[in-house]
Parts: C-alpha cells; structure tokens; sequence
C-alpha cells in the first residue's frame, strides 16, 4: 500500500514528485545549525530559526515542572539556573569521567563518576542522561526548524563529525539522530563538508590539494585533502577534540580571576564569568580593548594580553597541522589553498598564526559559523542522487587489528587508510583439538598488545575439533562510510561465524591519542626488536610443543640414544626462551630442527610402508 504524505502546517497532501529533502546539520560544541539545498538555486542555505538567526545555541535546560528547552531561551538559564542547563555536551560523546575530569569544573552541572570506565552521564532530578540522550534534544529541535521552514516531515540526515572523532564518538553521534527519529545516512568528516561548501571539487577538473583548519567551540582538526576529478581523499587528519573556543574562554576567566583576585563559589558565578569571557573573546576580534564589571570590579583585557593568554592554544594547533603535513607527507608549498572553518578562527591572532605558518592568505569568505551545516547539504544533495560526479574519500586515524600469540599486535587496516574499507587476513588454531578462538581487537600503533588500546573481544565458537594449523579462520574487518567498525570471524573448513560491531565503553582521550603516535615513533626501533623476539619465543615455544608430542608418539621408532639427543636438544632451546638474542634462539630452533629432520623421514618412510602393506598397484 502507497503511503501518502499530509502537510499539517498547509493542510494538504504533499505532491510526492517534490524532491526529497535530506538535510545536513552540523552538530556543534557551541552552536549547531540546519540547511538544505535550494532546488530553486540549487545552493546550500542555513535554515533561521528566530528571526534573521541561523545558529541554534546547543544548550539544553530542564525546566522544574519537567518541560525540555533548546536554544537560545536555554542559553538564557546558563546565568539563572546553571545547574539545570547543559552545554557543550559534544564534548561529552563517547567519553569516560576519567577522560573529562580534569575539566569537571568547567561544567554547571552535575555529571556522574559512576565507574571511570563507562560513559559519563548527567545527574537532573535523579535521572540520568546520556550525551547521545542530550545531544538527540538538540538534533530533534533542529529537525522542528526544518520541518517548519520547510512545510514537510524530514526523516533523513547528513551530520558532520570533527575528523578526529573516534569510532565510539561517531557511533554516538549516529544513536543520537536515530534517537531524534532520524535516518542518519552519513557521518561526514567537518573538514570534507567545509571543502564541498566552498564550492571546491565541484567541478570534475579540478584538482586541488587543501589544508582545512576547523578550530570550533570545542573541538579542533586539522585535514590534507586532495581533491581530483570529484573525487575527495583525505589524505591525512589532526587535531584535538577537547580544545576550541571554550578553551580560550577558560583561560581569560583563569587571567581574571588570578590579577583581579576574584573567587568563583558557586555556579551562577562560574557561568556569569564564563558568558563574560565568552563576550570579551567576540569582542576582541575587533577591538583593542574590553571593559566590563564583576563582582563590583571592574576586569579588563587588551588585544595584546589576549593574543598572548591564547599563544598556547595556536601553538597546539599549529603542532597539528605539522603533524598533519608530515602523515599525509606533502609540503607546505603543494598547499593550494588554506580553508578556515569554526567561530574560533574569526580571532586575528588565529588567522595571522596559520597563513604565516602555511605561507599563504587564508581563505575566510563563508561565514565560519555556517560553512560546514553549509557542506553537510550538499553532502546530503549527492547522497539524494542529485550530483553524481562526487566521491568522498574519509581515513581512519589509528591502526586497527587483533592480537596474536606473545601478546603482539597484528595490523589488519594501517592508520590513514581510506575509508570505506574492508580488509581479512587467514588465521589458524595452535592447540589440538581447539573448539574456540578468542578474538581480540585493538587500535594503536605499537608492536604490543599492551602498548595500544583494548576496543572490543568476542568468541567465535563451534570449531569443529581438529588439529592444530588444520582450521582456516578468516578474520575481517570492515569500517564503513561512517567510520564504524565491524569485525567478522569465519572458520572457513565449517562455515561457523561470528560477528561484533565494535562500539567501546569510551573513547580516547585526546592525549592518549597523542602519545600513542608519539610513542609509535620514539620506540620504533626498540618495538621492531621486541617483535622480532616475540615472533622468536614463539616459534621456539612451538617447536617445543610439537617435537615433544612427536617422542610421546613415535619413540618405539627411535632408539635411547636419539631420544635422549632430542630431550637434550629440547632443554637447550627451553633455556633460551630468557634470551634477549633472537638470534641465539633462532640458532637453536635451527639446531633442534636439522636433528630431528630424519626421524621425521624415518617416520614418514614407516607411514607409507605401513599404508601400503598388503595392497598389489595395478596394471
């Protein structure tokens, strides 16, 4: 049976030949907008929602008698109820207490340390919300806007992600639409919305290689695209997803309240200071000076003061963008074209820092607030089929595989790879008789299971008994379009399977994920070497194994002399399992291995004779 669309608004059928709108938000730290394509203009446009605003504040209050409010009248409670409303709640996607705590007093409001290894949540009224909870209020008012401006019901999405969202933040952010009632058909990077709103790319003979600098409320990247033919390849992405405008906020407040002697006792003080902070930071960006009154005292910055209290900041950024170049290896002389993207990067300071570091005028003609809700719509128009000459190439940001014997990591799909991707590898058991095989996957850039961190673990169960090396065990790994990992085990000799969608308690810390592409690099040479070890005691622990259970059951064909030469030669390859000379142990699995050659011959020569007793070849 057709469904038929009703348009309450306009109290009639909708004409089902309209287009289909998709629209594209951009879910921000600070503020989140809509837009949509214009099929009369075919141009992206940000949905207004109060007037000539297009921004929608990402504040959510809880009113006493249990009403639910977003936007600007929420951003009005910050000052007289702050510890009912809740802002920068991105900030909280796919993160532990642990990873937020050393920033718990930026907050209002009370969020629970349950367990410092699950999701944080917020305390309102003795219940308990989730960042996706808060973040789905949000998306559901955006989606109200829509389908107000517009005079239809809206069910699909395109939402962008700061590039280096991890895998739980992504999965988050997708709950979160699906929450809000929408069909979430893609998680975009904001660097990729940003080119595509530019206009970049669009034109199937370009072909550029740009540098997109997305500083926001509260999250920062830094992406290498290259950009040929329509298609759009992320070559390389960093950033920081708890550094932005609320950072810069933080630190002017911090200034303040150390010259000027000011103590903060409770949070009304604390937001009234921080809107305050928030307010000097706009004002500077055009300003040489800020004035106002607190507390009865008067606090007051200078443009020179700021540039300096934010020096830091830019400093990390710029770190990114070198670590950037260097991922993606190309030079600052093959950047054609320097895109600034967030609220944040209106500040002079910011823009002066890059263009000098890229060598390059920067290019800042979108509004930096809409650019990316802008590149979201026209994501969505091509995923409508309205423009088929455009491809997005997105990367993942950290190596991703499973453990293997001796604790080490196997590297199922190397850090930048493109993603959609699948990529498998064959694997087998190492005990007779082995029913189940416990999979392991982790993500990071060390030769150490240890060294990385732990996403997820599932059994693949109901392998039929055999031999050890006889199962074939297929292992893989698929990350699709919106970076979100599956991973598939399938003994192929039985057909039994077993599949997880990796989707971990919390994400990484940003500072984890600093250190461990730091540590990658600084222990390089000290990690090829513990593998190599590893890779040795394992293979010596192995032989061990088989040339034991090869005594237990051919000795009657071996005479005292040989068994009693092959234990000897067993115990002197055991002692060397302490050995830090992979080559010493390698000498003696070689040793072990040459001696013990013909009896496996010998045996072999008896096993075929024993097969063929009694039988005639014929003619």
């Amino acid at each position: 049976m057709a469904k038929i669309g009703i348009n309450l608004q306009k109290g009639k059928i909708d004409n089902q030949n309209d287009h289909e709108v998709i629209i594209g938000i951009d879910l921000g730290t600070t503020n989140s907008l809509v837009a949509y394509i214009d099929h009369c203009s075919n141009s992206p446009v940000c949905i207004s929602n109060e007037g000539s605003k297009n921004l929608v504040p990402s504040v959510v209050h809880f009113g006493e008698n249990g009403e639910i409010i977003i936007g600007e009248a929420a951003k009005k409670m910050l000052e007289i109820n702050p510890s009912r409303t809740i802002f920068s709640a991105k900030r909280l996607m796919g993160k532990s207490y642990n990873d937020i705590s050393h920033y718990s007093d930026f907050f209002s409001y009370n969020i629970i340390d349950d367990n410092t290894e699950s999701l944080v949540k917020v305390n309102i009224d003795q219940k308990f919300y989730t960042p996706i909870e808060l973040s789905s209020f949000i998306l559901k008012e955006l989606k109200h806007i829509a389908e107000i401006k517009l005079g239809k019901s809206i069910t699909k999405v395109v939402i962008t992600v700061p590039a280096y969202f991890n895998d739980s933040q992504r999965q988050a952010t997708k709950d979160a639409g699906k929450l809000a009632g929408l069909d979430v058909l893609r998680i975009v990077n904001e660097p990729t919305a940003a080119s595509l709103a530019y206009g970049i790319g669009l034109s199937p003979d370009e072909e550029k290689t740009i540098a997109v600098y997305d500083l926001g409320g509260g999250t920062f990247d830094i992406s290498i695209l290259s950009i040929q033919q329509g298609v759009f390849e992320v070559l390389a992405t960093n950033g920081n997803t708890f550094l932005g405008g609320d950072d810069i906020d933080k630190v002017i407040t911090e200034h303040w309240k150390s010259k000027y002697a000011i103590e903060i006792n409770d949070q009304h003080s604390q937001q009234t200071i921080r809107l305050l902070a928030e307010q000097c930071k706009k004002l500077l960006s055009s300003n040489d000076n800020f004035e106002a009154t607190f507390q009865t005292k008067t606090v007051a910055l200078t443009r020179a003061e700021f540039d300096q209290l934010i020096a830091p900041i830019i400093a990390e950024t710029i770190s990114c963008c070198e670590k950037a170049l260097k991922d993606a290896n190309v030079q600052i002389g093959q950047i054609d074209e320097v895109l600034m993207v967030g609220g944040s990067t209106r500040t002079p300071a910011i823009k002066e820092a890059v263009g000098k570091f890229f060598n390059k005028t920067v290019n800042d003609q979108l509004n930096p607030d809409e650019v990316v809700a802008l590149g979201a719509a026209v994501q969505a128009n091509i995923l409508a089929g309205n423009q088929k000459d455009i491809l997005l190439l997105d990367i993942t940001p950290l190596s991703l595989g499973i453990e293997t014997m001796g604790g080490l990591m196997d590297v199922i799909i190397p850090r930048n790879s493109k993603i959609p991707i699948r990529a498998g590898r064959s694997y087998t058991t190492s005990k007779d008789g082995q029913t189940q095989l416990k999979i392991s996957v982790y993500q990071g850039e060390r030769d150490l299971i240890k060294d990385n961190r732990k996403l997820a673990e599932f059994i693949l169960a109901g392998i039929p008994s055999m031999p050890a090396g006889l199962p074939k065990v297929e292992i893989q790994f698929l990350i699709n379009a919106d970076g979100i990992l599956t991973v598939k085990a399938k003994e192929l000799r039985s057909g039994v399977e077993s599949s997880i969608e990796v989707k971990p308690q919390y994400g990484l810390s940003d500072s984890d994920v600093e250190r461990m592409l730091l540590e990658s690099l600084e222990h390089a040479k000290e990690d090829m070497h513990i593998r190599a070890l590893t890779e040795s005691v394992t293979e010596a622990k192995q032989m061990i194994e088989v040339t034991e259970k090869f005594l237990a059951t051919h000795h009657v064909l071996l005479n005292e002399t040989e068994i009693e030469a092959t234990k000897a030669k067993i115990e002197s390859l055991r002692k060397e399992l302490t050995n830090t000379d992979r080559h010493i142990i390698q000498q003696s699995i070689e040793d072990l291995n040459q001696f013990t050659r013909p009896f496996a011959e010998r045996v072999m020569d008896w096993a075929i004779g024993e097969s063929m007793r009694g039988k005639k070849i014929s003619d």
